[in-house]
């Protein structure tokens, strides 16, 4: 406690380069404890540090099927008409799902952020009928695997683990869709952009407005007129 009250304990940015005594020095934790801490809130486990023991296991036999990837924003991961093979854990950055019409059209589903996990959940997504597209928004540090084998070791730990998993994301992604497309039909444009701002702040300032115009389902324009009025009704 005494050292707080003590100006020259400080360990400010400027004084790392002094080599001081008195701070203490941490090294960086490696890239792969990211990957070990983002699949055990993926999959609800609590890590005791005994390697042996089973949920330990599991996560180690999954970070091994993985490898980092840094993507440019305005990268296309997986395109329609091509299967959908790899699964996704975003480490930074943001990712869009969405669909492309051969006008050129596009309807965004969904965006993912940090510590989501990104996976063809459906069936058709994993044959050349696939209609679906995911691109990199941000600059996006992830964490990639082969889909197939990525099931194949859930499969392996317990019969019930990948229909459970499965069930999750596909529950959310269907309630979210479900609702946003009743608020199309149902909400003026307004009311659908106050809740915008509510529910994803951190998109709402990350994300380009003409992506979060086609996610809310307005043209750009539209978009612009509703944040023009609402920082003025703000002031």
């Amino acid at each position: 406690m005494n050292s707080i009250l003590r100006p020259d304990v400080s360990s400010a940015p400027c004084m790392l380069g002094e080599k001081r005594q008195d701070i203490i020095a941490q090294d960086a934790a490696p890239q792969s404890t990211a990957l070990l801490n983002g699949l055990s809130r993926i999959f609800g486990i609590r890590l005791s540090g005994h390697e042996n023991e089973p949920d330990a296991r599991f996560l180690a036999d999954l970070t091994r099927l993985f490898h980092q990837r840094r993507v440019e924003p305005e990268v296309t991961l997986e395109k329609h008409d091509t299967p959908w093979a790899s699964v996704y854990l975003i480490q930074y950055g943001i990712m869009r799902l969405y669909r492309e019409s051969p006008g050129g059209k596009v309807s965004i589903h969904h965006f993912f952020s940090e510590g989501d996990m990104v996976w063809p959940v459906f069936g058709r997504t994993r044959t050349v009928r696939n209609t679906l597209c995911l691109t990199s928004t941000t600059p996006v540090t992830v964490w990639v695997a082969d889909f197939s084998a990525f099931r194949s070791a859930i499969q392996s730990h317990g019969e019930g683990l990948w229909p459970s998993f499965a069930l999750v994301l596909t529950e959310e992604l269907a309630e979210l869709t479900s609702m946003r497309e009743f608020r199309k039909q149902t909400m003026p444009a307004r009311d659908r952009y106050r809740l915008l701002l509510e529910e994803y702040p951190e998109l709402v300032k990350r994300v380009p407005d003409n992506q979060l115009a086609s996610w809310l389902g307005v043209v750009p324009a539209t978009f612009s007129r509703l944040k023009t009025a609402t920082k003025k009704g703000s002031k």
